[in-house]
């Protein structure tokens, strides 16, 4: 499409650079919560069985998970802008698609669409990098990182109020007009990065990684209905691992990897995804169980520690601890840059354990859920800003928007498996109310005390990944200096240190002198 190829008459300012992706990172984040306030309703709305319902859920995560890598890679090749303007035109479409129709099919079909819009977070981060002075990259990455957590943390109030209020295909109508916004604004304001990595699609291995993904997020999501020992599920576990092993050797073999396995299994990329699965793992825990927590009645002898909050003011309560996430930029990008990305990273999950330590000694009222809420958002936030930082900085310049997708897709599978496990958990030791079973204290107590398990142990492997204190931020990166031989050492680590010279770790450093005829 030649709409795609348009570019800004000149280039947007830094400021309006950041304000632009960020917002498209808030609308990409705001599609994961958008449903869950009608979530009890959709099998009236699409009549048909909650079963069937569900998967009106489950298509955005499954298609969240695997776009994100695939993006990432098409975005390192072609460009990281028009892969941009695709995520969040797909959006759009999925929106509309979600707003006309009233059964089930077409609906999941939008929702798998809406779910594409989270390839705008690791290729927006990945074009930040590119596109800003140095001085300006670390707080840009940190607050484009926020907007993982900020927009469903205030868009689920909203989405409340909306569906509460209006129809609820007025909250398709909603997303397909802000989609709209986002998409001008990309065109309008945005430039394209000329950073190309070259190569050609594997298809092959695009394939491979979304049959491996799909079949394994889909037993995660589903197994609690089908049973985590029914053929169905352990048949998609092993349909997954297979295959995943075979896409491995695969990928090792190609000449065009969709994934650098080589890079990514690093000990020190390697290591940041690993804890990446951890912190997702840790705000799914807070998340899930803070809304039901607020929202059980309040029945004295029977249920002391549910709090009868509606939806709407459940979703009020939680809002302030993604309003942390996005207000903490500043500070996590001011800790990138002084302490380094990789004791950030660490000071962001030993705050995690603090909020669910809160969460464990008191959360009998909903300003001391709101507190342990803030407190440990806090910390996701600050983690959050710091895990692209320490992927970038180990990772060639033409390979940035591969990796962070990546790295979110890793954030993405910790949820996943928090909201599978936690929810077994949850529904494992209850009360009878009525015909209704709700969630015992003991089941949060115990969700949140995973949590700050879970924390822990992300602080001890961050304690494993190598780096001084502190290591170089995106775009400065230490370079294998004696393989650029035709200069002087010096010549070259301060042009790189001034922003003038491209970084790439690779031997063939010649081939970024015109990386746009590429």
């Amino acid at each position: 499409m030649s709409t795609l190829r348009l570019e800004p008459t000149r280039k947007p300012s830094p400021t309006m650079l950041i304000a632009v992706l960020c917002f498209g990172g808030l609308l990409a984040s705001y599609m994961q919560t958008l449903v869950v306030p009608i979530v009890g309703l959709l099998p009236t709305y699409l009549h048909t069985s909650a079963d069937n319902a569900s998967w009106v859920i489950t298509a955005t995560l499954l298609a969240a998970a695997v776009v994100m890598p695939i993006a990432g890679r098409v975005a390192d090749m072609f460009g990281k802008r028009s892969v941009i303007l695709a995520s969040i035109g797909l959006m759009v479409i999925g929106s509309v698609i979600s707003a006309v129709f009233d059964s089930l099919i077409p609906v999941i079909i939008g929702r798998g669409l809406q779910g594409m819009a989270m390839g705008v977070i690791p290729v927006g981060i990945s074009l930040l990098r590119d596109e800003l002075p140095p001085n300006k990259i670390a707080g840009a990455i940190a607050t484009m990182s926020a907007t993982l957590g900020v927009g469903g943390a205030i868009g689920l109030p909203v989405a409340a109020w909306i569906s509460q209020n209006f129809s609820w295909h007025v909250l398709f109508w909603t997303s397909a007009a802000l989609g709209t916004v986002a998409f001008l604004l990309v065109i309008t304001l945005v430039q394209e990065s000329p950073a190309r990595s070259g190569g050609t699609f594997d298809s092959v291995g695009a394939v491979g990684l979304t049959i491996a993904l799909v079949c394994l997020l889909l037993a995660l999501s589903k197994g609690r209905s089908w049973g985590w020992t029914s053929d169905l599920t352990l048949g998609l576990v092993a349909a997954g691992l297979i295959v995943f092993a075979a896409w491995v050797v695969y990928e090792l073999r190609t000449s065009s990897p969709m994934v650098n396995i080589r890079v990514s299994v690093t000990p020190r990329v390697a290591l940041t995804n690993i804890v990446s699965v951890v912190i997702g793992f840790a705000l799914m825990g807070i998340s899930l169980a803070s809304p039901q927590l607020l929202q059980l009645p309040h029945i004295p002898g029977v249920l002391d520690y549910g709090m009868g909050r509606s939806i709407i003011e459940a979703g009020l309560w939680m809002a302030p601890g993604g309003l942390m996430m996005m207000f903490l930029s500043p500070v996590s990008a001011r800790l990138n840059v002084t302490i380094g990305p990789k004791f950030t990273l660490l000071i962001g999950t030993v705050v995690i354990a603090l909020g669910y330590g809160l969460a464990i000694v008191a959360a009998a009222a909903p300003w001391q859920v709101a507190l342990a809420v803030m407190v440990t958002s806090s910390g996701v936030g600050i983690a959050y800003s710091a895990m692209p930082s320490l992927i970038m900085s180990a990772v060639p310049l033409s390979e940035t928007a591969s990796a962070n997708g990546l790295n979110s897709l890793m954030r993405s599978i910790g949820t996943a498996i928090a909201s599978a496990l936690l929810a077994t958990i949850l529904a494992s030791s209850t009360v009878n109310i009525g015909p209704t079973s709700v969630p015992d204290r003991s089941a949060f107590q115990m969700v949140f005390i995973i949590g700050a398990v879970a924390s822990l142990v992300a602080a001890a492997l961050i304690l494993l990944i190598p780096g001084d204190k502190k290591s170089a931020l995106p775009g400065t990166q230490p370079v294998d200096l004696p393989e650029h031989k035709d200069r002087a050492d010096e010549s070259i680590a301060e042009e790189i240190l001034d922003g003038e010279l491209p970084v790439d770790g690779s031997a063939d450093y010649g081939r970024h002198a015109a990386p746009a005829a590429r």
